[in-house]
């Protein structure tokens, strides 16, 4: 083979991988968020070893640092966080929960039964991914709600304590100046009666002394 075929192969091989990372970024970016099998590209009820898996295969497919795609950073971003989700024991079976509601409210929509056969349609596997992501948003908008009710709720009990100890304070300064102003307020009122006991004495002495000037009658 010339040298100029193995480069042709070489670039087209190149352009191909690009092409797959490019696709595979693209793929991520569209998937549902709030959907971790969906970002990944899993089937729910997978192992945890295949989901690893899975993620170590396209991680390394888009990593950042191997593609010149400038979304890569964002894809990446999603995929560690859905591996993450999906590994929480917790939230893997709240969003277990919700595929599986979404599955019950369709067939109850449709009055099917659990052994209907156009479970197994094609069509069927769509309308359960709509619906799941119907459920999905409905639980994040409750979820968001349930949040915003609680940090108001923290938020009134914050500024009911900081009024409560701000009137304390206010007490306390109250009773402070208070005691402050005592030792003041005695010492007023012992002036008071000090000048009290020497203006009655002095009106005595005057009235002894008009007494004795007065001569007696006839």
């Amino acid at each position: 083979m010339a040298d100029d075929d193995v480069d042709a192969l070489a670039a087209l091989d190149k352009e191909s991988k690009e092409f797959d990372k490019d696709a595979e970024i693209d793929r991520i970016l569209k998937a549902f968020k709030l959907d971790a099998y969906a970002v990944l590209d899993i089937q729910p009820g997978v192992p945890e070893s295949d989901i690893k898996i899975v993620y170590r295969k396209k991680s390394l497919l888009i990593h950042p640092d191997k593609t010149r795609n400038p979304s890569a950073p964002d894809a990446f971003d999603r995929l560690k966080k859905a591996q993450t989700e999906l590994l929480d024991e917790k939230h893997r079976e709240r969003l277990d929960e919700a595929i599986a509601d979404a599955r019950m409210l369709l067939i109850r929509e449709r009055k099917w039964t659990v052994d209907s056969p156009e479970l197994k349609e094609p069509a069927f596997a769509k309308d359960w991914r709509d619906k799941t992501r119907e459920v999905l948003i409905d639980g994040e908008l409750r979820r968001r709600k349930q949040m915003k009710a609680q940090m108001q709720e923290e938020g009134r009990q914050q500024r009911k304590e900081e009024e409560e100890i701000a009137d304390r304070k206010r007490k306390r300064d109250h009773e402070q100046a208070w005691e402050q102003s005592r030792e003041q307020r005695i010492g007023s009122w012992r002036d008071f009666q000090k000048g009290g006991t020497a203006g009655g004495a002095g009106a005595g002495a005057e009235k002894a002394k008009k007494k004795k000037k007065l001569k007696p009658i006839g």
